[in-house]
Formats: C-alpha cells, sequence, structure tokens
C-alpha cells in the first residue's frame, strides 16, 4: 500500500498562479497600510487557493513483482568429458536453492545442444540467452549465469542494452590435458598437377613440450611420418594429383591422460581442379550447325579453344596456289603432332578424309587416346561415306562402324535403357518416362557398335544416336547425326542440347561426377551417405573401414537409375576409406561439430571479457558455487566467493483510491467559516 497527496487543479496552474500574485498582492497592501481584519483576509484567501488547487490523496495498492534469473545450461558434446555433466547438474540444483532462499526470485533456464543437435555449429550460449532475454521485460531481468565448459562460439565483441550481469560458472578443471593437432592453413581449392601448401602444428596443454612425431597419409600412398616441435607451425607440400576431392590425413600418438584422441587426428580436403580446359575443334563441311560447338565451348570462360576450320571442300578446285588458300600457315604439325597430347579433349565436327590431316596425324590422335586423352566425333552424312573418318586410323578407336546408309526420317531421340542409368544422359530436362518431350530431329547415321560400347541414346528403330566407349587410358564419344543444332535453334520445342554437349565433353574429359563405377561417400550431420554409382543392376556391399581401423560391412539399396545408396551413423571422425572389391575410395569426416571438436579444454577466458563488460565474474565450480545475494542497480555485483544480482525493486499497481479534499464538506465549511470571521470582522 502506499499512500501520496496528488494536486488536480480545478484551473489552470497559471490561472492559479496569478491569482495567488493577486491575493498576495492585496495581503502585501493591507499590511503596509495596516488595515483590519488581514490575518483573516489571508487565511481565506489561502483556504480558497487550497481549494482551487483540489488536493488529493491517492492510495495504491501493489503487487510486487518478482526479479527473473536466466541460467543458460551447456548441454554440448564437450560436457559430456570426465565430471563436467556431474559438476553442471550440481551447480543447477545449487542455483536453484540459493536464489529460492532470496525470495521474489524467478530462474528461468535455457538449455542448449551443439552442433547437430541444435542445427548450427559450435555451441552457442550467447544466441540463447539473446533469444531468452525477450521474453523477459528488460526493468525485471536480474542476471544471468552461464554454467559452461567455456567452449562458448558466440561471443560477441561488445554488448549493449544488457541491464544485469552476466556470470560464468565453468565445468571441468584448470589442471586438464590434451593434444590436438591444428591446421594452420588448407586451401579449399588447388590447381590439377600443382602443389599447395598445407600448414599444420600440434598444440599441448599441460603436456611435454619434446618433439613428436605426425603421421600424414595420403589415400593410396605410403604413409610420411615428419617430426614436430608442440606449438611450431609445420608446412607440406601436396600434390593435387586428380580433380575432386584430394585428401591428407593427419595424425598423432595419443598421450595417456588425454581429454579426448578425436582431436589427435585431422583431415585436410582440397578440391582439385583443372586449370584450363584446352579443346581442339576440328570442323569440316560447313553445314547448318557448325557453329554449335564453338558457341557451346567458347561460352565457357575455363576453356581455351583451338578452332581448325576446313572452309574450302576438296571438290572445289581452281587452281589456286594451296599456299595462298589461308593468311597464316595453318600449324598442323604442331597442334597434331608436337603439342597434341596438351589438349584435354579433340572435337571433329563432320570431318571427312582430306590430304590436310594424313594418317600419320591420324594415328597420333588414335594413340593419343589409348594414352588418356579424349575424341568426340559429331558425325553428318561423310562418315558413311568411303572416305570418311571411319576410313582413316581413327578406326582403331571409333567403336560404332558405319554401315553406309544414311537414315533420313523424323524421329525424336531417345534414351535407352542404359541410357537412363548413365550419368551423361540421366535425368535428361525433357527425357520423360519413355516418351521425350524435346523436338525432332530428321537424320541418323546408320552404325553397327561394337561390343564395347555403350549406346546412351537412339533413333528410329533403335538405331544408335550417341555412343560411347572407353578405349585404353582415353575415351570416345559418337554422336551419330548433325541435327543437334535444331533443339539449339528451338525447333518445335528445341531439345537440351546444351546441357547434352556439356554432359559429354565433361565424361570425356574424367569429371568425377560422369563416372559410370564410381564410389563416394559424403558427410550429412551426424551420418555418412555412401553413393555407388553403376551399370551395373546390383551394387556389392561396401566395406567401410574408420581411422581406428574397425570395418563396417554396409549394404547399398539401389533408386533404379543407376545409383545406390546407403547411410550409416558416424562414429569417429578422420578419414574413412571405403571398398566394394572392385572401387576403392576415400572420405574426410568430422566430429559433428567441428567446432565443438576442435578444442575440449575448459577455460575461462572467453567468458570473462562478456562477465567483465556487465558487472559479472567467472568462477570454476571445482572451487565451490559461490554464495548469492542481491545488490542494488550501481552496486558491485560479484567479489571473492560471491556473485549478485540486480535487485529491480518493480512492482504492479492492482487497485487506486483517490479523495478530493477540496470536494469534501469539511473544506467548504472551512471556507465558510473564514469568509463569515473575515466579514464579521469588517462589520464592527
Amino acid at each position: 500500500m502506499n499512500l501520496q497527496i496528488e494536486y488536480v487543479p480545478f484551473v489552470s496552474w497559471p490561472v492559479l498562479a496569478t491569482f495567488a500574485v493577486l491575493c498576495l498582492t492585496a495581503i502585501i497592501f493591507m499590511i503596509i497600510n495596516k488595515r483590519r481584519g488581514t490575518i483573516l483576509r489571508a487565511a481565506t484567501a489561502v483556504l480558497l487557493l487550497a481549494c482551487l488547487a483540489n488536493p488529493t490523496i491517492r492510495q495504491d495498492e501493489r503487487e510486487q513483482l518478482t526479479d527473473i534469473a536466466v541460467a543458460i545450461v551447456d548441454q554440448s558434446q564437450s560436457q559430456s568429458i570426465g565430471q563436467r555433466t556431474a559438476q553442471t547438474q550440481n551447480a543447477l540444483t545449487q542455483l536453484k536453492s540459493r536464489l529460492d532462499a532470496l525470495g521474489n526470485t524467478e530462474l528461468r533456464i535455457t538449455n542448449v545442444t551443439s552442433g547437430i543437435e541444435s542445427g548450427s555449429d559450435g555451441t552457442r550460449l550467447m544466441t540463447a540467452l539473446s533469444k531468452t532475454l525477450a521474453d523477459i521485460p528488460k526493468d525485471r531481468f536480474a542476471g544471468a549465469f552461464l554454467i559452461t565448459d567455456g567452449q562458448v562460439h558466440d561471443v560477441p565483441q561488445t554488448l549493449i542494452g544488457l541491464a544485469g550481469p552476466i556470470h560464468g560458472l565453468i565445468s571441468g578443471s584448470k589442471t586438464e590435458s590434451d593434444r590436438r593437432i591444428v591446421l594452420d592453413r588448407s586451401p579449399r581449392f588447388g590447381i590439377v598437377g600443382q602443389e599447395q601448401s598445407i600448414q599444420f602444428h600440434v598444440e599441448e596443454s599441460n603436456g611435454d613440450k619434446s618433439p613428436l612425431a605426425v603421421t600424414l597419409q595420403i589415400p593410396g600412398n605410403d604413409a610420411t611420418s615428419v617430426e614436430v616441435i608442440p606449438g611450431v607451425v609445420t608446412d607440406f607440400p601436396l600434390k593435387i594429383s586428380h580433380a575432386g576431392q584430394n585428401f591428407l590425413e593427419l595424425s598423432v600418438a595419443i598421450r595417456e591422460g588425454e581429454l579426448s584422441k578425436e582431436n589427435n587426428r585431422a583431415v585436410a580436403a582440397i578440391e582439385g581442379i583443372r586449370d584450363r580446359l584446352r579443346v581442339l575443334l576440328v570442323s569440316g563441311q560447313p553445314h547448318a550447325g557448325e557453329r554449335t560447338w564453338r558457341d557451346l565451348l567458347k561460352a565457357d570462360a575455363a576453356v581455351d579453344l583451338v578452332h581448325f576450320t576446313i572452309l574450302r571442300p576438296p571438290e572445289k578446285q581452281d587452281g589456286t596456289p594451296t599456299k595462298e588458300l589461308s593468311l597464316i600457315a595453318f600449324p598442323t604439325r604442331e597442334l597434331f603432332i608436337d603439342k597434341l597430347d596438351q589438349f584435354d579433349l579433340v572435337i571433329f565436327d563432320r570431318y571427312h578424309r582430306q590430304a590436310i590431316l594424313p594418317d600419320a596425324y591420324m594415328s597420333n590422335i588414335a594413340e593419343y587416346v589409348k594414352k588418356g586423352g579424349a575424341v568426340l566425333v559429331a558425325s553428318g552424312p561423310d562418315f558413311a561415306e568411303s572416305d570418311g573418318i571411319y576410313a582413316t586410323p581413327l578406326s582403331d578407336i571409333l567403336s560404332a562402324a558405319p554401315t553406309g546408309q544414311v537414315t533420313e526420317t523424323p524421329f525424336k531421340p531417345a534414351l535407352t535403357d542404359l541410357g537412363k542409368r548413365h550419368p551423361v544422359t540421366r535425368g535428361l530436362p525433357g527425357a520423360g518416362d519413355g516418351k521425350p518431350t524435346w523436338g525432332r530431329w530428321f537424320r541418323l547415321i546408320d552404325t553397327l557398335p561394337a561390343a564395347e560400347a555403350e549406346t546412351l541414346m537412339s533413333g528410329p528403330d533403335d538405331k544408335p544416336l550417341l555412343v560411347l566407349a572407353h578405349q585404353g587410358e582415353g575415351r570416345v564419344a559418337q554422336l551419330l547425326s548433325d541435327h543437334g543444332w535444331l533443339w539449339a535453334r528451338g525447333f518445335e520445342g528445341g531439345g537440351p542440347q546444351t546441357e547434352l554437349l556439356r554432359r559429354m565433353a565433361h565424361w570425356l574429359m574424367k569429371e568425377p561426377d560422369l563416372e559410370e563405377e564410381k564410389l563416394s561417400a559424403k558427410q550429412s550431420g551426424d551420418k555418412l551417405v555412401i553413393t555407388r554409382q553403376t551399370l551395373a543392376d546390383k551394387a556389392e556391399d561396401v566395406v567401410v573401414t574408420t581411422p581406428s581401423g574397425k570395418t563396417q560391412r554396409v549394404e547399398l539399396a539401389g533408386n533404379g537409375a543407376g545409383q545406390f545408396r546407403a547411410t550409416i551413423p558416424i562414429t569417429e571422425a578422420g578419414l574413412h576409406t571405403l571398398n566394394d572389391g572392385k572401387l576403392i575410395a576415400a572420405t574426410a569426416v568430422g566430429a559433428g561439430d567441428a567446432k565443438e571438436a576442435s578444442d575440449i579444454r575448459a577455460t575461462a577466458e572467453k567468458l570473462q571479457p562478456v562477465a567483465t563488460a556487465t558487472g559479472g565474474g567467472v568462477a570454476w565450480i571445482e572451487d565451490g558455487l559461490p554464495s548469492i545475494g542481491k545488490s542494488a542497480s550501481g552496486q558491485l555485483m560479484t567479489g571473492s566467493g560471491w556473485m549478485n544480482i540486480r535487485a529491480n525493486n518493480q512492482f504492479r499497481v492492482t487497485a487506486i483510491r483517490q479523495v478530493s479534499l477540496s470536494s469534501t464538506l469539511l473544506s467548504l465549511v472551512l471556507l465558510l467559516i473564514a469568509a463569515s470571521a473575515m466579514w464579521f470582522r469588517e462589520g464592527r
């Protein structure tokens, strides 16, 4: 209950003040002139002014509001180490008891997980605190207690507008010991064939600083051991041997008494990319789709294109000397003999046998393929002729031999059963379920594919349209029609010409994602997703070997489109090896929460700046929970062995009673008595 007097004047304060000045002037005048009844007149004026001021007695009935304290409890992965879980629970129990003993105090508790369970990386206590404070009135917030091992990964640089102190209660021990490998520098990308520098160091906490042996393992290669001094950064050159993921696993021996062995191992993963793909395009007889390949390849900034175009067919003879047929001499020998192995892909677009490229050059191209090169042949009617490209030494690597016939009839290219599973054609836009929605073509070169050929697309009467083949260490693709440009022009709605040509080119250049037979795995949260890409009807079981040497046999399930998958839980961090009897693969698997696992030592250093900035303190639970009390705003909130929260003294008014003194019968009687006495005195 609260009593107070308020004034609610019947007239405005300026009017009341003016009237008071007039009354005072009159009284002073009467005093100077020694008029009779001055005292009665003054008393009457005062009573009249008091009535006009309307004094009111106000009585409030108040309900005391509780002060709200917040406890943010760290339940991250690192809190499960040693006695931290028990310490945390004990500290929370004592905190509840001591705040209850203070009275008029409410405790709100928020539990915080980390990594996979929380959907974020690291322990984010400050984020949880901000969300909790959003539901608390600012003038009732008394303070926060963060019960954690100190490994907090979202500590802000500054704290603005926080009304109460933040206290840290640290679980774990100040004498904890751990050894871990820290990757100081690990590039995300590297050029294939070049080296990248990996920088790392071994960090010893409360341990010996003598030299240690670190083992470095590249999958498929022998392990290397280097001696390092703890705390000193070491460089290791890693050669990017292939496109896609290149891994380097680093490990150091586990020391007795360590907190964890998980961070004694680290994996550097570098994505291998090709510098610039060099493509040699040889165009033969001019045709409507001649610019299709050129436009596609020139649109890719990562492609260096050399275009060899024959604009003058041999049958057009006019006696012009050969040396005058071009502005400059074309370096055919340099391209097809000396520097052929520098190209990633050679494309023949409607080229037929000519003296410009003698058989010796064609033999060199065939050898180039067998040693790992790639050739794509886009055929027209010339392929079926006796002087077609098949009549050259290239026939050694072409798996679809012409019959000499050309089919000219409208048809829609269709995927074969193999094409529906092959990564080059699987899921092509518009392929549909056996009924393509793309436009028609009108010409196809009849061929007889060899046994090793992979026919992915077909034309009328199921005749081969797109044929792929492995030749030695290289690859060959044959597109047995020159009407692909109709899709590019949007004829009858067009088709996925650009996507098809792009996939063909990248398959020829051994893009990992387009391999027919591929075994891979990737981490998804706390799961390892294993994928087997194959053209077979069944995938063999995969044996997964963890960094510790444990093995697990995994059965894969197919999706009907050439892919088989399985998902297993991750139990260890590090390099995992996969083997299905035919293929071997490796993948780097981190902890479910990389930040949480990188450093698990208990520490007070991260929270100390936040506590200091808000007037709070940090204490180790192992030293005993500090005593807890309340302090008024502006007073100290922490000291040796004690932590206080803010006493807000907030209340809610539940009822208000008001009594106007000037409107009571007593005030009227007093005013009448004063006026009567004044008039009585004047009458004498």
